[in-house]
């Protein structure tokens, strides 16, 4: 989710329509192939014995870097000299709206992606897996995730068991605000609503982003929200931009306007406000009392991969919490692999030490029991929710 581009809007728009169910059972219907692939039809012959190679699709600045040397990724350079296996990197994902416009005409019509591994956010991997366009993993292969992948990530509703996924990184929705300027705290999503900040708070923009954090300001369940808890959600912030609380609807430049004090208080995403606690001490992220939202965004392997071996060996790498360690340090998100707390507790260097002790990269305990994962919009709501948050928030 942090630090990614929203397309325009009319883009935006369209792909999001061409995602949501009613739409692609609409394609069908004109004469394209159903969208829907059988399990027997996802994979395709694996040369990945003779091909010491894979393909991998990725957000920007999403991967560990050399400080000097940019352009050098070095936990991917390691599994390269390990392995073997040539990694061909590719940073081509900018939203997920976008991305599965781009990939979906070779998915529906039973054609390869040309890519052996891809990074999407769960709300949207419930899509790609109800749909049936990626392959279930082989766990034999993968002994790390088995062993030390996040109990509390480990089966959401659209893919139990984590059969056809595995998280690359987590993280929390939750309330930036700036405590300086707001001169107290912020405890509760209600706080958001208080007089003093009127026209200096902003929401996220997307639906899928927004939606569940609100819903746990009303104490709802997130893991089995209904229609009326949406509704409701919507009731609330259609009142709330009538009479001006809120300044605007955001993507990742809600960074901009809490940096620069044009906002108080905001929606925001954890990895985010470690990045921004570094140049502003007065930034503060909170899980609020009602809890908060948590969510990953997952390795798949998309149908006809060419290289399926190589894809589910890469993954396993990344669980291995020495590794999972590197890569927590450089990112800063949530780390999926707890085991790698450890690792940089550890560590020599007193800052990647330190970093063993953020919660917002290793969440305690007390802070696990406020984080829930939301269920995901069903292709049956996609159209009618859409149409409505849309609406609100000016898309």
């Amino acid at each position: 989710m942090p630090l990614k581009t929203i397309p325009p809007l009319s883009r935006r728009a369209l792909l999001r329509a061409l995602g949501s169910g009613a739409a692609l059972g609409g394609l069908a219907g004109c004469g394209a192939p159903a969208a829907y692939v059988r399990p027997g039809d996802r994979a395709a012959a694996d040369w990945s014995s003779t091909e010491q190679r894979l393909n991998w699709a990725n957000w920007p600045l999403y991967i560990d870097t050399d400080d000097e040397r940019p352009s050098r990724r070095p936990t991917l350079e390691t599994f390269e000299k390990r392995t073997g296996i040539s990694v061909a990197y590719v940073e081509e994902i900018n939203d997920n709206d976008e991305f599965f416009g781009k990939i979906s005409p070779a998915l529906m019509n039973h054609q390869p992606t040309g890519r052996d591994l891809i990074v999407i956010s769960d709300w949207m991997s419930a899509r790609f897996v109800r749909l049936g366009w990626v392959q279930e993993m082989d766990r034999a292969r993968q002994p790390n995730v088995t062993r030390y992948l996040d109990p509390q990530l480990r089966s959401p509703a659209f893919d139990p068991g984590r059969k056809c996924t595995v998280p690359w990184q987590s993280g929390i929705t939750g309330i930036a605000y700036n405590r300086r300027g707001t001169g107290r705290e912020i405890r509760q999503v209600s706080d958001l609503w208080a007089s003093d900040l009127k026209g200096r708070v902003t929401l996220l923009s997307g639906l899928d982003e927004a939606f569940a954090l609100l819903m746990q300001g009303n104490g709802v369940d997130i893991t089995r929200w209904t229609a009326d808890d949406f509704h409701t959600v919507c009731d609330q912030v259609e009142k709330q931009v009538k009479e001006g609380q809120i300044r605007r609807f955001t993507g990742n430049d809600y960074i901009k306007d809490l940096s620069s004090g044009d906002v108080l208080a905001c929606q925001a995403y954890s990895g985010d406000v470690i990045q921004l606690q570094a140049d502003n001490p007065d930034i503060e992220f909170v899980v609020p009392d009602e809890g908060a939202e948590l969510w990953a965004e997952s390795l798949m392997i998309p149908n006809l991969a060419r290289h399926k071996a190589n894809a589910e060996r890469l993954i396993d790498y990344y669980y291995d919490p020495e590794v999972a360690a590197e890569l927590a340090a450089w990112v800063n998100y949530v780390c999926p692999v707890p085991a790698a707390r450890d690792v940089l507790a550890s560590a020599k260097d007193e800052e990647s030490a330190a970093l063993a002790g953020n919660p917002l990269i290793f969440p305690d305990e007390e802070m696990r029991s406020r984080l829930a994962i939301a269920r995901d919009i069903n292709s049956d709501e996609r159209v009618e929710f859409s149409k409505r948050w849309n609406r609100i928030a000016g898309l």
